[in-house]
């Protein structure tokens, strides 16, 4: 299985993901933007909008933590934790929820492959200041409505 497009066949396959993100036993180079997207997936799932948030900040921090010595780590990130969640989200409420978990997955990383996406809402100076990483900034170039669909 590719890493970086990774395809999940049953639910099983995020359920293990998310396990080992949770230990922290997953490899770094499989942490990858489609395995991030994933696990916020099943936390927005399972927890709802506000406790996914939560776990999602707690699993990065733990993750980053236990990896802290990994070539090219870049550490937490509140306002892009948090714009990614609110991607998810709003590919949920768009999404007809007709198959597995598993088909939402496959279907949320093939429609974020961009990881520059937050780019189209912030300017690069914003969203790469300490400002930004510690607390959430609102979009200085577009705004995030609940009713909008990333693009």
């Amino acid at each position: 299985m590719d890493t970086r497009t990774r395809v999940f066949r049953t639910t099983e396959d995020l359920h293990d993901l998310v396990g080992a993100f949770e230990a922290t036993t997953l490899p770094y180079g499989e942490w990858t933007h489609a395995a991030h997207l994933a696990v916020a997936l099943w936390y927005l799932v399972w927890y709802g909008p506000d406790e996914a948030l939560q776990h999602m900040r707690a699993g990065l921090r733990r993750y980053n933590a236990a990896h802290a010595n990994e070539p090219m780590r870049v550490g937490y990130h509140e306002t892009i934790t948090r714009f990614w969640m609110w991607v998810v989200r709003q590919h949920v409420r768009h999404t007809p929820l007709e198959g597995s978990l598993a088909e939402l997955a496959n279907g949320l990383v093939a429609a974020c492959t961009d990881r520059d996406l937050p780019l189209k809402y912030y300017s690069r100076e914003r969203l790469m200041s300490d400002a930004a990483r510690a607390a959430w900034l609102e979009p200085d170039l577009t705004t995030l409505a609940e009713t909008q669909r990333p693009t």
